[in-house]
């Protein structure tokens, strides 16, 4: 794996935090996709001999919690709520309106390679629905003109790289 010295000090020191080695899977797995983005096919292997348990064991983990992407994603990462509040709210549309204003479909990456669109589960926001979290950033009562305003800030950020 091409980890940062920083991530594998990191991991090297988050295992001595537990008992039993396994016990340790999800902090690395989390540490990895911070590192590189998400967690590629080695990461099984990898994280299999580095906590000396069976790559089932790893795999098992990895598939079983959304939160771990298995593929890369775009520079800029917008997850829109899809539960019950921001669906009656508008949601549903202001998705739709992120994969036109970015030319693409729910988890790919956009052809220019700047964001990723994802309909999650509750983002704990629900007194402002429709909600969406673009990076680590909530953003709330996001209606269809809101999330134009949103893609051209993105847009215009990304042509200033």
């Amino acid at each position: 794996m091409n980890l940062k010295p920083e991530t594998l000090k990191r991991i090297d020191e988050v295992i001595t935090h537990y008992p039993v080695k396994r016990s340790a899977t999800l902090p690395l797995l989390h540490l990895i996709q911070e590192d590189i983005g998400y967690l590629p096919p080695e990461t099984v292997e990898w994280v299999a001999a580095k906590l000396e348990i069976q790559p089932i064991n790893v795999h098992e983990v990895i598939t079983f919690y959304p939160m771990f992407r298995q593929s890369p994603i775009g520079r800029r990462h917008i997850k829109v709520c899809r539960t019950l509040s921001c669906a009656l709210s508008g949601g549903y549309k202001t998705c739709d309106t992120f994969k036109q204003e970015f030319n693409t479909g729910l988890n790919q990456v956009s052809p220019d390679g700047e964001v990723t669109i994802e309909f999650v589960e509750c983002l704990a926001s629900c007194g402002t629905a429709p909600v969406v979290m673009i990076d680590e950033q909530l953003h709330e009562n996001v209606d269809c003109a809101k999330a134009k305003e949103l893609a051209a800030r993105i847009k215009a950020e990304a042509a200033q790289r």
